[in-house]
């Protein structure tokens, strides 16, 4: 079935409208800015994060709903998810944003440090996309995207062995998830290099392997996560998207 363009164009501006999205790791960094421009493209927000605080004055600022909650804790996701379906009417889309860096050694780094690392990155993402399901598969143009890293894609810098394990489990788990699901519920992956916020601390002086030879701002990983649930990627599905500055291949 071919698309109407004119119909696709009088969407632009509002691209969202109508969309009931959660979204986690709302607090800061990416996930704020991802809310705050999904609120502007006229979607319906629930936000989730474990700082509570934060939390409410993104929600605020933005009109949506926060729930906040380990994303850890597997049965505390079910109930904030189910609370955030009751307060959207439903979920058709759900951005993972929520996670933590970490350096270290692998020949340093303790058992406690790494399931720290992969119980955040890894199965905190899977929680919530687990919970959302049975909500993502009632609606015909559902989306999931996950944010994972470039480190994910090209683990190359040493002291990034669980981070890059953690990563690397979102890009394949995004993967598995996308066959899963499809063709009702599309899922995609982001993968950033280095972005401006507080998770880049320590590793700024690496901008030198950056052909871009810059940070991002988070707003411009929010757009790539916009592009991703917008219908203007309605054929993509399953793909694991670098916006790293050139990172992947510098």
């Amino acid at each position: 079935m071919s698309m109407d363009m004119n119909d696709h164009e009088d969407k632009l501006g509002k691209r969202l409208e109508g969309r009931r999205i959660l979204v986690t790791g709302a607090a800061a960094g990416i996930g704020r800015s991802t809310a705050l421009l999904f609120a502007q493209e006229g979607a319906s927000i629930a936000l989730l994060d474990r700082d509570k605080e934060n939390l409410h004055v993104v929600a605020e600022e933005l009109g949506g709903w926060a729930f906040p909650v380990d994303l850890t804790d597997d049965e505390a996701v079910t109930g904030a998810v189910g609370e955030a379906a009751a307060a959207l009417s439903g979920i058709d889309g759900v951005v993972n944003a929520a996670g933590i860096m970490f350096q270290g050694l692998a020949s340093e780094v303790s058992s406690k440090d790494w399931r720290r690392v992969i119980d955040i990155n890894l199965t905190g993402t899977y929680n919530v996309i687990s919970a959302s399901i049975p909500w993502l598969i009632q609606e015909p143009s559902a989306t999931v995207v996950t944010i994972a890293s470039a480190a994910g894609l090209l683990p190359n810098a040493p002291g990034l062995t669980a981070y890059a394990a953690s990563k690397g489990g979102v890009v394949a788990l995004s993967k598995a998830l996308a066959a899963e699901l499809a063709p009702k519920v599309r899922v995609n992956t982001v993968c950033p290099g280095m972005v401006d916020t507080a998770m880049a601390d320590g590793f700024r002086a690496n901008v030198g392997n950056y052909a871009l030879k810059r940070l991002a701002d988070p707003i411009e990983i929010a757009r790539t996560i916009l592009f991703l649930t917008s219908h203007e990627s309605s054929y993509v599905t399953g793909a694991a998207l670098a916006a790293d500055g050139g990172r992947s291949f510098h």
